[in-house]
């Protein structure tokens, strides 16, 4: 009886020390999202749970066009999109930060008019910009991917990285 006694008190000291712990990561960095305080969001796409994407043919001449938008009650307005970069699926941030002058998409800034901003290109201008990134729709899903990574500056200097966006290349 005394040696039962003994196993649940140890075992009642071992299940309270599992929760006696302090978590330190509760809310540390390391288990946050890292979302900027004015959203961006890309009015006129579609998702699926992913990034944003449009569709655009190759046939018909591949017009891309993203708008850009960030809340009215933020307070604040776009200035710019100040760099812009393109290419396969695979780009990311660190791809942004790496891009000069002459490996961005875009060659100068692009003005914002108040709470939006509008990216527009062809598949012309993007295939002779990247012409290693395969713009060929794949026979199945029919369909092929590109990407933009956009940095946009507001009017305080603020600058937010939105997440990627894609465009489905069609035949």
């Amino acid at each position: 009886m005394k040696a039962n006694l003994i196993k649940c008190l140890v075992l009642v000291l071992v299940a309270s020390s599992c929760f006696s712990c302090k978590d330190d990561y509760v809310y540390s960095d390391l288990v946050r999202d890292n979302r900027p305080t004015i959203p961006v969001t890309f009015p006129g796409t579609t998702s699926y749970g992913f990034n944003p994407f449009i569709t655009s043919s190759l046939a018909a001449g591949g017009p891309i066009q993203f708008t850009l938008s960030i809340p009215a009650s933020s307070g604040r307005t776009i200035k710019e999109i100040t760099k812009i970069v393109g290419g396969a699926t695979g780009i990311n941030i660190a791809t942004l930060n790496a891009a000069t002058a002459t490996t961005a998409y875009n060659a100068a800034p692009i003005a914002g008019s108040g709470t939006t901003v509008v990216f527009t290109t062809t598949m012309a201008d993007f295939k002779a910009k990247y012409p290693t990134v395969a713009t060929a729709p794949v026979a199945l899903p029919n369909y092929t991917e590109i990407q933009f990574i956009f940095l946009v500056t507001l009017d305080d200097g603020t600058q937010i990285v939105p997440e990627p966006v894609r465009v489905r290349v069609v035949a």
